[in-house]
């Protein structure tokens, strides 16, 4: 079954960004896989993807989830409609995410994976978030960290969990 492909806004909000010219590719990539793979019917849908630095994910950290400090990535789910869904309905706005460079790129070189594998792990791991996706247990997390393995096979991309210690 073909799944409906949300429309992906890449927004580069830091300059840091601008020596990864793929990233919009990797991004646009990794959505399209995780919306095919996925167990969501999103229809018509936008997502804006902000690919920020260090210090504008923490200030965005700090103020949506009073926590002070950088952190890789942040999903802002958007506020669903109630109400019917007309034909002549704009696509519906799924949420936001946003990307860090520095810490990603630490995160990458401390794990010793190629910057796109870990790029394309994040937006999974957002766009999951947006659509309904969470960690909270450890019933959740394994949940999500299965389909983001998945999805990231799909993509030709070596599981991110496998060289984790799991606790049972």
């Amino acid at each position: 079954m073909t799944r409906s492909i949300p429309i992906t806004e890449v927004i580069v909000a830091a300059d840091c960004w601008q020596d990864q010219p793929d990233a919009e590719a990797v991004i646009q990539r990794a959505i399209d896989a995780a919306a095919q793979l996925s167990d969501a019917d999103i229809g018509e849908a936008e997502i804006a993807v902000m690919l920020t630095d260090d210090a504008g994910i923490r200030i965005l950290n700090n103020n949506w989830r009073g926590i002070d400090k950088p952190t890789n990535v942040l999903s802002f789910p958007a506020l669903q409609p109630t109400g019917p869904v007309g034909e002549d309905d704009p696509p519906r706005m799924l949420g936001d995410i946003a990307i860090a460079f520095e810490t990603m790129r630490r995160e990458a070189d401390e794990a010793q994976k190629p910057f796109e594998h870990h790029l394309s792990h994040l937006t999974v791991h957002g766009f999951l978030h947006l659509i309904g996706y969470d960690h909270e247990t450890d019933d959740e997390a394994e949940e999500m960290e299965a389909l983001e393995t998945e999805i990231l096979a799909q993509l030709g991309i070596p599981d991110p969990y496998a060289d984790r210690e799991r606790m049972d």
